[in-house]
């Protein structure tokens, strides 16, 4: 695989800013590993199991009548 062009790294992070939101995670030593490991075995990235963890924590707030 060629290495990407400046060009196309530039293109992609100007994609990423348009289309995604960013922030940091902080976890306690050794949880990311944790975290990545569980992702891992249910065929999941660490990205995608944190985006479903969250949606079904709000989920579960709603209808437990903690947000209006």
């Amino acid at each position: 695989m060629a290495p990407t062009s400046k060009a196309q790294q530039e293109a992609v992070a100007r994609y990423s800013r348009k289309n995604y939101d960013q922030f940091l995670v902080r976890t306690p030593k050794g949880q990311k590993t944790e975290i990545e490991a569980h992702a891992e075995r249910i065929g999941e990235s660490r990205n995608a199991f944190i985006i479903r963890a969250i949606e079904e924590a709000m989920q579960r707030d709603v209808e437990a009548g903690k947000i209006a």
